[in-house]
């Protein structure tokens, strides 16, 4: 007598899609009886009034605000040179931790009194624990980096 080719896995998944059919074909009963019951197949249209939410009646025509196309802005505007801020990036602060051994420490800014990684290679004089420094930020892989780091006399 020969081997049947059916497998387990095989019969599983045709179990599973034939519950998955038959759960599909309850739902779909389930809301036919529910329709039937409300006597309704929900919204037939759905507008947009003029707040942008969706309704079930028209909206007021005369609520509708004529926009001419010129008026709409892609983007950012620009800005005024009136209402341009200068920015300057160098900030100066304390050194709170410089390790000479190891090339590291961190720098407190004095405006924000946030803590910044410095790096030997972003050095231009030495430095200790308590010096005074001017300094730029950049970008590195755990957040911003003081770089450009000189003793204020």
């Amino acid at each position: 007598m020969a081997k049947s080719q059916q497998t387990f896995s095989k019969n599983e998944k045709e179990k599973k899609r034939l519950k998955k059919r038959e759960d599909k074909k309850k739902k779909m009963d389930a809301r036919k009886a529910d329709r039937e019951a409300t006597g309704g197949s929900g919204i037939e249209f759905a507008y947009v009034d003029h707040m942008g939410n969706l309704v079930d009646t028209p909206p007021d025509p005369d609520l509708k605000v004529e926009i001419e196309a010129e008026d709409i802005i892609l983007g950012i505007p620009k800005t005024p040179e009136g209402e341009r801020e200068a920015f300057d990036p160098v900030r100066t602060g304390t050194v709170d931790f410089y390790d000479s051994s190891k090339g590291f420490g961190f720098i407190i800014d004095g405006v924000d009194k946030q803590k910044y990684f410095c790096h030997v290679s972003g050095l231009k004089d030495d430095i200790t624990e308590g010096n005074l420094v001017s300094f730029e930020l950049e970008k590195g892989q755990r957040g911003m980096n003081a770089v450009k780091v000189t003793l204020v006399k």
